[in-house]
């Protein structure tokens, strides 16, 4: 088999993050995509020609845009000789999309290719499978794929009847973390977010998106997400999702990841196409891992997704600049911390906000944390950064990843 060939990750770009229902709810995923692929055309002076294949992510899809890659990339002008497809590792998505990517451009399989992750949690769709039988006598129930995804991830065997907030509070009793604690990194989340918002931090890995209206069509050049104005005070009002079954319950709206739209890109290749193509590399991927886990626990799997990633780049938690771990919930991002021994306060640890504070537009979470963390490494003068994220159903996905 022949050696495997060296990979570097190119202009990753993300769309603003916008808040369900907010300022981006009237645009689909496939909108977004389109208009995120289109900027990383525009901004990289890449040829779409040269793209061998466009590999898209996507939580909540519908049959508008079926094999997703495919019709974003048809959408946004790329030619006919553009292969694609779509994936679902829920909050791992976008990332898996850039790793898979990546083994295709290092087996020599394909020696360019774009992924993209776009979701829309507002139009997340609601359903029926009963429908083609006809119409039972008491009608026809619609189950909302935002909540029934959540439910039936674990499968027959390990049921999420809480959804993923009951898997959160399982790990809140697991490792006697308090709400003080969850609220206090929730509250610095936001800090960071706000502060990279208001010293253009993220103005560098953004693509302006034009919404139309009834007023006309509004420009979207900022995160919806982060709160300016929450305090510890305003956290700690908030009443905890499950506490009228669990009177110790902790997780709440404002320690938990967002629902959100929003979409991202970046084009995977070797440093020798990307050269003869005038890309400029960003990022060169070292190594990755998955792991699975009881899913009823699973926002514990970042552990040993990270620390297999890590061995396989042959470094330590000591080597890493940048951590990105995915703000699922506050009491998942604390418990990790417990069993990496890293303290809650580290400033390597989401220095610009996550999935709190910024945002968690599955689909497309694993790509905007590419695209953020590709400048904070320089913007920090760092070398090697991990992104990691827990996944729904028992998984996780991490990555070691190198400023080039």
């Amino acid at each position: 088999m022949p050696e495997l060939r060296d990979v570097v990750i190119c202009s990753p770009l993300r769309t603003p993050v916008g808040r369900i229902g907010g300022v981006l709810a009237p645009l689909h995923a496939l909108q977004l995509a389109e208009t995120v692929l289109r900027a990383l055309i525009a901004r990289s002076g890449l040829d779409p020609a040269a793209v061998d294949g466009v590999i898209g992510s996507q939580g909540y899809p519908t049959m508008e845009a079926p094999a997703f890659g495919r019709v974003a990339a048809l959408n946004a002008g790329f030619p006919v000789t553009t292969v694609g497809y779509q994936l679902d590792r829920r909050c791992g998505s976008g990332l898996q999309a850039v790793v898979n990517a990546a083994m295709e451009v290092q087996t020599g399989v394909s020696d360019v290719v774009v992924a993209v992750g776009a979701e829309s949690m507002s139009n997340a769709p609601l359903y029926t499978e009963q429908g083609r039988r006809g119409v039972p006598a008491g009608g026809l129930f619609l189950h909302d794929a935002l909540a029934r995804g959540r439910e039936t991830v674990g499968g027959r065997d390990y049921p999420t009847p809480d959804g993923n907030v009951g898997t959160a509070e399982t790990l809140r009793r697991e490792y006697g973390i308090t709400r003080e604690a969850q609220d206090a990194l929730s509250l610095r989340s936001h800090q960071r977010a706000v502060a990279a918002q208001e010293s253009g931090a993220f103005d560098a890995e953004l693509v302006p998106v034009d919404v139309p209206g009834r007023r006309g069509v509004a420009v979207v050049d900022r995160d919806e997400h982060p709160r300016a104005d929450t305090s510890l005070e305003a956290l700690a009002a908030l009443r905890p999702v499950l506490q009228r079954v669990d009177p110790d319950a902790t997780v709440t709206a404002g320690n938990s990841s967002g629902q959100n739209d929003a979409a991202a890109a970046c084009v995977v290749t070797t440093p020798e196409r990307a050269a003869a193509l005038g890309l400029t590399p960003a990022l060169r991927l070292r190594s990755w891992a998955v792991a699975g886990v009881d899913p009823r626990v699973f926002g514990i799997a970042p552990v040993p997704a990270a620390n297999l990633a890590l061995e396989r780049a042959s470094v330590g938690w000591a080597d890493v600049d940048v951590i990105e771990l995915n703000e699922a919930f506050a009491v998942q991002v604390l418990a990790c911390l417990a069993d990496w021994g890293i303290d809650a306060e580290d400033p390597r640890l989401n220095p610009r906000g996550s999935g709190i504070s910024i945002g968690h537009p599955i689909g497309a979470t694993g790509l905007r944390m590419l695209a953020t963390l590709a400048s904070e490494l320089p913007a920090l003068d760092g070398t090697l950064a991990v992104e990691t994220m827990c996944i729904g159903g028992g998984q996780a996905l991490a990555a070691v990843l190198e400023r080039v």
